[in-house]
């Protein structure tokens, strides 16, 4: 079972990119959540939480390219839970199928530059149907 979430954490390490046999390309990384309560004047934190994302395709390059460790982002995507035993010691991890993620522009500054993709010949629609790819007249939509 998953869930649709959206979150908020610091990358524990730099995306590790990689590709498969067919040439797809996938990038992981772990993001850590800590939950912080007022604690009389102060704060207190709270046990972290950890969550490995996984993402594919161009959008696994460009975050490869563009988070490092230490990057304040925010994550949405499908969250799923899978457990498993390691050294006789049973054990749950929490993964999610990113759907968006981006820095947290609270802790940085960020320059987006668009990425100039060739799409494959069966990926999108027909570009005879495609109101992006036909000029559309000046006129307002409202």
């Amino acid at each position: 079972m998953s869930i649709k979430v959206t979150f908020v954490g610091t990358l524990g390490s730099d995306p590790e990119l990689k590709f498969t046999q067919a040439g797809l390309a996938v990038a992981s990384f772990n993001v850590a959540t800590t939950k912080r309560v007022k604690d009389g004047d102060g704060w207190k934190d709270g046990p972290t939480s950890w969550v490995r994302c996984t993402v594919w395709r161009q959008y696994a390059e460009n975050v490869a390219e563009s988070l490092s460790k230490g990057s304040r982002v925010m994550v949405s995507g499908e969250l799923s839970q899978r457990d498993y035993e390691k050294d006789g010691q049973k054990r749950t991890v929490w993964e999610c199928q990113v759907e968006d993620v981006g820095p947290v522009l609270r802790y940085a500054t960020a320059t987006v530059k668009r990425v100039d993709r060739q799409k494959p010949a069966d990926a999108w629609s027909d570009p005879a149907t495609d109101l992006w790819a036909t000029p559309q007249a000046d006129e307002s939509p409202f």
